[in-house]
């Protein structure tokens, strides 16, 4: 019996995912005061979250039912786009209006902001992509528009999750490279797919690439949105600062694609035809602290093996069926970055990997 099927109880109450409600009066403050204040948000969500981790370790409870109801989970979902906004316009505002920061500080400011939209808007962009309402994947496209980046719901949900752990995903990070690498890749290449997707699915409708219903005109449009607020808070510096901000969010999520499933692969089994996607196929983490900052983002294995499953229901794995990182995302972000100490923590994480999952395979050229 596998671990995922083990110490089932009901899931963690809604409020312990408010944890990224903490933000707010972290940046409140920064607006006010600037200066060494600027740093609290980051040292909350990679320090002492990181602690906390460490303090209270992993939580491998699973839920019991998953005919639960979940509509309470919804709440911080539907608040955050709303919060974000008010987060994003009232640091423009604090800089373009009140003038009683330094450009320094300014520039940091926004660097902080993208990591709020980032990490925590992005996350539950995620969740809210995957849901079936047209409410859901709009308020994930109000979300991403922050970040400038809303082809992303386009080709995570129908790239991604189709093609995870082939070479036909851009973002299955190769093993041996480098995040640096893998970013300059994904951008391009994403944006690519995302849109030659949508065209094939309009042509199948027999409709042009250019019909009103391709989504990239809701994707443009949003941002042109907060591009255009951006320029009248602050003109051309406050667009600047706007595109600041989303830089660092994309970073975030590109980051997190990368640590996601680097080095992973799965089996091709004919000419078009892979095996179907298992939860060996994702790099998961059960620690208990940065799962709750993160809407349990880092039960990753779960969620591409039932992609439809809502976040506080999926199960944490265990190393006999999902690869495990050794720290939770806040510190392996730290880690990516540097790439000779990313290489030295998983290359040889992917090796066992591949032992235990494809034993197998003696000549390793990897698998898809």
């Amino acid at each position: 019996m596998s671990e995922a099927s083990q110490n089932f109880t009901n899931p963690e109450p809604p409020l312990a995912f408010a944890l990224p409600l903490l933000f707010c009066p972290l940046l409140v403050l920064a607006w006010i005061y600037g200066g060494v204040v600027l740093i609290l948000a980051p040292a909350f969500g990679y320090v002492i979250i990181s602690i906390v981790d460490f303090i209270i370790g992993e939580n491998r409870k699973n839920e019991m039912d998953v005919t639960n109801d979940t509509s309470r989970y919804k709440l911080i979902l539907f608040a955050w786009p709303l919060i974000q906004f008010f987060l994003l316009i009232g640091s423009l505002i604090s800089i373009c209006w009140f003038q009683h920061l330094t450009v320094v500080e300014a520039v940091i400011l926004m660097l902080v902001q993208g990591m709020i939209t980032g990490a925590v808007g992005i996350t539950f962009a995620h969740e809210l992509m995957h849901q079936k309402t047209k409410l859901e994947r709009f308020l994930a496209d109000v979300l991403m528009a922050m970040a400038f980046y809303g082809h992303f719901r386009t080709e995570h949900v129908f790239v991604h999750h189709r093609y995870v752990g082939t070479k036909k995903d851009a973002v299955t990070a190769r093993f041996n490279e480098s995040f640096y690498t893998f970013f300059l890749r994904v951008i391009p290449q994403c944006l690519i797919s995302a849109w030659s997707v949508e065209a094939q699915k309009l042509a199948a409708k027999n409709k042009s690439t250019f019909s009103m219903s391709n989504p990239f005109y809701t994707y443009a449009a949003l941002a042109s949105l907060f591009v255009l607020l951006s320029f009248i808070i602050g003109g051309t510096y406050g667009i600047t600062l706007f595109f600041i901000q989303a830089l660092i969010a994309i970073l975030h999520l590109e980051v997190v694609n990368y640590i996601e499933h680097y080095g992973l692969s799965r089996k091709k089994i004919s000419e078009n035809k892979y095996e179907p996607t298992k939860p060996h196929h994702s790099w998961n983490a059960n620690h208990a602290a940065s799962n709750l900052l993160l809407i349990n983002l880092q039960k990753h294995s779960d969620h591409h093996a039932k992609p439809a499953k809502t976040y506080p229901m999926l199960s944490a794995y265990g190393e006999e069926s999902a690869p495990q990182l050794p720290f939770g995302y806040p510190i392996m972000v730290v880690f990516s970055l540097i790439p000779f100490l990313w290489r030295r923590v998983m290359n040889p994480k992917v090796i066992k990997w591949r032992e235990q999952f494809y034993p197998e395979v003696k000549e390793w050229k990897g698998l898809s």
